[in-house]
């Protein structure tokens, strides 16, 4: 049975009084119980083709032609109110940023709980317990305490888990998925696929798939549709199209996946040895230490909690144990790439150490200066040789302001150009991160989340820093462009000497640029070793569970994942007198330690 039928649709926006078209004259079809992935470089019309197909584009701006059929209703000719009971209802969709998708004042249980009454005709409480049962299927921890919160105390991948809950509420009889594990670490991920295949099953739901994760589209797409500039160029069964690619662009961008293993016969890039070994508890610091050059960041016993507070005075009741007694060190042209899943403190280390957040203690030290100890003036000029790629790049823009400006804006502050050099080198830097000159006098509101994350890594690169704190810097990028901005990350370090605290899910580009690892698990470092260490011989179960949950770039291998090594989550919130133990570590190998506690 067909459940959406789309037939030669075509989309175009209004710009300076023209329509150019953004999606050209597509066709496809998604069965009942089945997944159809549409993959393709960021701003190849895969997010407009969704939102087309909702009806979500803004009438005045864009047209849209063809026909959309779901389940033999056309959609182009149904009335915006009636299109309000097909949306959320019949036809559901996972948003690719979901900071931009959620309502700011609103709770997000309450969020998901409104669309529960507004189509299943629950009563409040029936709605809030309904709310919670879905929190807890996608993996977000202490459900019944984030029904009540809001959108910015949730981490990016938290969110994620949100709007899969909410687009999973109503049980649709099409799922729309744009980038719905962009976000998610590699666990998560697994099960966030199995829980969609699951109730697809159940309910025979036809699922569109869009991804730029090959790994991904190996794993769950039974037909894969190619996009590139505006046109679907290839249509056919996934194994078809993994085996034997017909066009030249499906080729390339199979031959840019990344692929966990492809580092293995490699020798690592730089080694560690381990110094003073003659204590009984082997400390991560020990491992990271190298005779010679003074590092560029030196991190010791960084602890970071947050205060929860509850009742009408605001009494903290419990905190939140981000990070706890973390260290390591950073040398000048090394990557330390921090893994592990959301929540468990990658994001909250690499802030406090740039001092967005305020640590609760410990020391940090960019190249042998103690932050901690600066004004906030001092703090301010000492940033530009330290700078950070968010994990959210709409939010980290200012809507308001042209990109070109924003990325010039760093070097007039810091007057390292005057305006019209600066507009020179942002225009440079936007090409160098494969964007087209023109675009620098766009808004961020034009732009592809894709698109976006290389404006915010141009940014990042405006002032020649020594450190880059990079959050989830190539999470949102198609596998062509990630493999050039990972090669322009690279040839940068390798040039400029720049030390990146590398933050990521993705194993298969941790493997591929970093020179050590450490593995975090509730705000602790549970394993640290080199590349080589962590990825041939990990040690801790949850440093094995990480790894076993990649997807494999492979449909023939579909259903053949490794078991999953067991190991039970916890929860990083602590009553307020909870007083941790320090952790032990044994030393495995040289430079390669494993958490014992």
């Amino acid at each position: 049975m067909t459940i959406l039928s789309v037939s030669n649709l075509t989309t175009s926006f209004r710009r300076n009084g023209a329509w150019n078209a953004v999606v050209n004259d597509v066709s496809l079809e998604v069965h009942a119980g089945e997944t159809v992935a549409i993959v393709g470089e960021s701003g190849s019309g895969k997010s407009v083709t969704a939102m087309s197909i909702m009806r979500l584009l803004p009438e005045r701006t864009s047209r849209v032609t063809g026909e959309i059929r779901l389940e033999g209703s056309n959609l182009l000719s149904l009335s915006e109110h009636e299109m309000q009971d097909v949306r959320g209802n019949r036809i559901a969709m996972i948003f690719q940023e979901p900071m931009t998708s959620l309502n700011p004042v609103m709770t997000v249980g309450r969020q998901i709980a409104e669309a529960i009454r507004r189509h299943r005709q629950m009563s409040a409480d029936e709605a809030r317990r309904e709310t919670i049962a879905l929190f807890d299927r996608v993996r977000i921890p202490a459900s019944a305490k984030r029904f009540d919160e809001y959108p910015h105390q949730l981490s990016g991948g938290t969110l994620q888990r949100v709007m899969i809950a909410m687009a999973l509420a109503c049980r649709p009889r099409l799922l729309i998925a744009d980038e719905p594990t962009t976000a998610l670490d590699v666990t998560v991920q697994a099960e966030i696929l199995q829980l969609i295949k699951s109730l697809q099953d159940e309910e025979q739901m036809g699922v569109l798939f869009i991804t730029h994760d090959m790994g991904v589209v190996a794993e769950i797409a039974d037909r894969t549709v190619v996009m590139f500039r505006s046109r679907a160029l290839e249509t056919g069964p996934t194994e078809q199209i993994f085996e034997s690619p017909q066009h030249t662009y499906t080729r390339a961008l199979l031959s840019a996946v990344p692929r966990l293993g492809s580092m293995q016969d490699r020798a690592a890039p730089a080694t560690f040895a381990l110094l003073d070994t003659d204590t009984a508890a082997v400390t991560p610091e020990r491992a990271m230490q190298q005779a010679g050059s003074r590092p560029v960041l030196e991190v010791r016993n960084l602890v970071t909690r947050f205060d929860v507070k509850t009742g009408l005075l605001g009494r903290v009741t419990s905190r939140v144990h981000a990070v706890e007694d973390v260290s390591f060190d950073l040398r000048e042209g090394e990557t330390l790439s921090l893994v592990g899943e959301s929540g468990c403190g990658k994001s909250t280390t690499g802030r406090s150490v740039l001092r967005l957040v305020n640590p609760t203690s410990g020391t940090i030290r960019i190249n042998g200066e103690d932050i901690g100890a600066l004004s906030e003036q001092e703090l301010t000029q000492r940033r530009k040789r330290m700078q950070m790629i968010f994990q959210d790049p709409f939010s980290s823009l200012n809507p308001r302001m042209r990109v070109g400006e924003a990325i010039a804006e760093p070097m007039i502050v810091h007057q390292l150009a005057d305006k019209q050099n600066a507009m020179a080198a942002a225009v440079a830097l936007l090409e160098k991160v494969g964007l087209k000159a023109d675009m620098a006098r766009r808004f961020p509101h034009e732009f592809s989340g894709g698109q976006r994350q290389r404006i915010s890594i141009a940014r990042a690169l405006t002032l020649n820093p020594s450190l880059i704190v990079a959050d989830e810097a190539v999470s949102a990028l198609d596998v062509s462009i990630k493999a050039q901005v990972v090669n322009l990350m690279l040839e940068l370090q390798e040039t400029l000497g720049i030390a990146y605290l590398f933050i990521s899910h993705d194993m298969a580009v941790v493997e591929r640029v970093s020179h050590r690892v450490a593995v975090m698990y509730l705000g602790e470092i549970v394993e640290i070793g080199s590349r080589a260490q962590i990825f041939s011989d990990p040690q801790h179960p949850y440093t094995r569970r990480l790894l076993d949950a990649v997807p494999i770039a492979d449909p023939k291998r579909r259903n053949h994942r490794r078991a999953q090594a067991e190991f039970e989550l916890g929860s990083a919130v602590r009553p307020a007198d909870f007083v941790p133990v320090k952790a032990v570590y044994r030393e495995h190998a040289p430079g390669h330690l494993v958490k014992e506690n």
